[in-house]
């Protein structure tokens, strides 16, 4: 029970999209082992540029892009090449581009629907 009190005590944010089925599990998820949740819609608030950095330099944008999406193809990104800047500024404008939700809670990061990364975060 102490691991899960770590975790409370530092809380969770979960950047996603209100209406995301993949968002609205990781909220339930927290929510349902009572662990504090700071939900960020992004369609409200884009991402800040540090925050994406954070979940770039630990996944890569392999794992963070929704390439199969259709926001991504609608885009054209799948044949234009585009800096890391530009990226993140279109994403701050379309956040559905990211597998989503992205999970922070502490220093340990989650992103898409990763059940057992949000459990990694309750046992650190």
């Amino acid at each position: 029970m102490t691991k899960m009190k770590n975790a409370s005590a530092s809380g969770i944010q979960i950047f996603g999209i209100k209406n995301s089925a993949a968002t609205r599990a990781a909220e339930r998820f927290f929510k349902e082992r009572r662990i504090p949740v700071q939900m960020v819609d992004l369609k409200q608030r884009p991402i800040a540029p540090g925050e994406i950095r954070r979940f770039i330099d630990k996944f890569g944008w392999d794992a963070l892009l929704d390439q199969e999406g259709t926001p991504y193809a609608d885009a054209g990104l799948k044949y234009l090449r585009v800096s890391d800047e530009q990226l993140i500024e279109r994403i701050s404008r379309e956040p559905r581009l990211l597998r989503l939700p992205l999970v922070r809670g502490g220093k340990r990061l989650a992103a898409g629907q990763d059940e057992s990364g949000w459990k990694a975060m309750l046992d650190a």
